[in-house]
């Protein structure tokens, strides 16, 4: 970078940071200024305020935060933001000139150097949300080895990508170096790149914490912190590394916490990390919109495997939820035997089979994706329009984020959930509790119903081969490869790669 770009964006960074603001609520705090009357860091406590009771049917999301400081309007389009040029000129050849709502409220807000807390469905434009302001907010900037300057945590290895692959372009635009720190990867290459200095890191939580104890990393230079997906996060049990993480970053930092539902652990992030933040949520119901339509199809036991068949071989792409890595696989190999294009991608599969087979759904080669929740996070697939609950999820917020992989960005799409006679009690109270409202219809395998509804449709019979991906070598110095597989369970922790099973 020559010296005339940088003093230009030093002079963009100097602007934002000269309006006043009131304390840390302040509209345009430069990034290093303290946060005035925030409350401590400390990992001994975090801020007080009541839980208040769960509700006895669902675990009721918390009351949103009232900010002290009133937000900054929103805006229309992004040429109204005060970015620099050279983004300004990759938004524009990327074709983005309208920003999605969650965008156009927090960016005013965040570009300014406040806190932010947005709740938005997968697919509403979260990514750009938050990736334009980390980005906007260290041009010019240059990290040492070891110190990224911005930091992105996210809950799974495919929504690091989706974020790494999405904000690339205009990192690059900014010549800022932009890294990928998450597991089931080769530990040394991640090593490397971080010795060779980031600006951005986009990382799921032990794989970090993992180069942090190597020595590799460390987070005392991080001015912007982004918690996206915090829900999932806590709900794999990630919040003790999480709050872990977020306690060695500079504590007068700016915090960006989106996420798709917020329940109590969110709750618990929010008044310990964010000071007065800027609070945006795109719909009340946190995932059902317009464009989705919801249908329950009542089935029966003994016409379950034929009706998800018929459904399997529509016209069109389709992804499959089933509960277990073991269910995925039986019906990925039925599903093949009938001549329906099927992969399974589940936790068990390795990274590189998992990207593979996520590259062929993709392109078309393979036509349905038979999935655990691994999938529910942190895939965007174009002209995706039928998710199926094989088997009903376990409650409304894991309803919300498999739906999510349809209707994306302003798209439609249908979510279609077959129940069994006795799930049929406890998907009526997970519809409430999602707050939507669904149709619900009995069918049998090759009635018009169901073809009317899924486009279902007789399944060819041929059997069908697809190309297995091959599985990664462990790559010498990739911990995973080493003795800590040994390493007992305890309770809902996951393995130090954070990965989701």
């Amino acid at each position: 970078m020559n010296r005339s770009t940088r003093t230009n964006d030093n002079s963009y960074r100097s602007r934002k940071g000269a309006a006043t603001g009131s304390g840390r609520g302040g509209r345009n705090r430069p990034l290093g200024t303290a946060r005035t009357g925030a409350p401590s860091r400390s990992a001994k406590g975090g801020r007080s305020g009541g839980q208040g009771p769960r509700s006895a049917s669902r675990p009721t999301e918390f009351a949103l935060p009232t900010t002290s400081t009133p937000p900054l309007p929103a805006v229309e389009k992004f040429a109204e933001l005060d970015l620099p040029d050279r983004l300004r000129a990759a938004l524009v050849s990327e074709g983005m000139s309208v920003p999605f709502p969650i965008q156009a409220a927090t960016l005013p807000n965040s570009l300014a150097g406040r806190d932010v807390l947005g709740r938005g469905r997968t697919g509403s434009g979260k990514t750009l949300a938050f990736g334009l302001a980390l980005l906007a907010r260290t041009a010019g900037q240059r990290a040492e080895p070891r110190q990224p300057l911005a930091l992105v945590l996210v809950p799974t290895r495919e929504l690091a990508q989706q974020v790494t692959d999405a904000l690339t372009p205009y990192a690059r635009s900014l010549q800022l170096r932009l890294t990928a720190v998450v597991g089931g990867m080769s530990i040394g290459r991640q090593a490397g790149a971080l010795r060779a200095g980031a600006e951005v890191v986009v990382a799921t939580p032990g794989r970090l914490k993992d180069l942090i104890d190597r020595g590799d990393c460390r987070l005392n230079q991080v001015a912007i912190t982004v918690l996206d997906e915090a829900d999932q996060m806590t709900d794999m049990g990630f919040m003790p590394q999480v709050t872990q993480l977020l306690d060695q970053v500079r504590p007068e930092g700016q915090r960006l916490l989106f996420s798709a539902t917020l329940d109590r652990n969110v709750d618990r992030l929010v008044r310990r990390y964010l000071s007065d933040p800027v609070v945006h949520s795109v719909d009340p119901s946190a995932g059902a919109v317009t464009t989705m339509e919801h249908h329950v199809l009542h089935v029966h036991d003994t016409d379950k495997v034929a009706t998800t068949t018929e459904i399997a071989a529509r016209d069109g792409r389709v992804i499959m939820f089933l509960d277990t890595k073991h269910a995925v696989d039986r019906l990925t190999k039925r599903l093949l035997a009938a001549g329906v294009r099927a992969s399974a991608l589940h936790g068990g599969k390795s990274q590189s089979q998992r990207t593979r087979t996520l590259a062929q759904f993709k392109t078309g080669h393979v036509t349905v994706l038979v999935a655990t929740n691994v999938a529910a996070r942190g895939i965007h697939i174009d002209n995706l329009d039928l998710v199926v609950n094989v088997d009903p999820p376990s409650d409304h917020k894991d309803y919300l984020h498999r739906g999510g992989r349809t209707a994306r960005a302003g798209e439609s799409g249908t979510v279609v959930t077959l129940v069994l006679p006795d799930q049929r009690r406890g998907m009526s109270r997970l519809i409430a509790d999602a707050g939507i409202t669904a149709q619900v219809t009995k069918v049998r395998s090759g009635e018009a119903e169901l073809s009317r509804i899924t486009g279902a449709q007789e399944p060819p019979g041929v059997p069908v081969t697809i190309a297995a991906p091959v599985a990664e070598r462990p790559k010498r110095g990739d911990s995973a490869a080493r003795g800590r597989r040994s390493r007992p369970a305890r309770g809902r922790r996951r393995p130090a790669s954070g990965i989701a099973a």
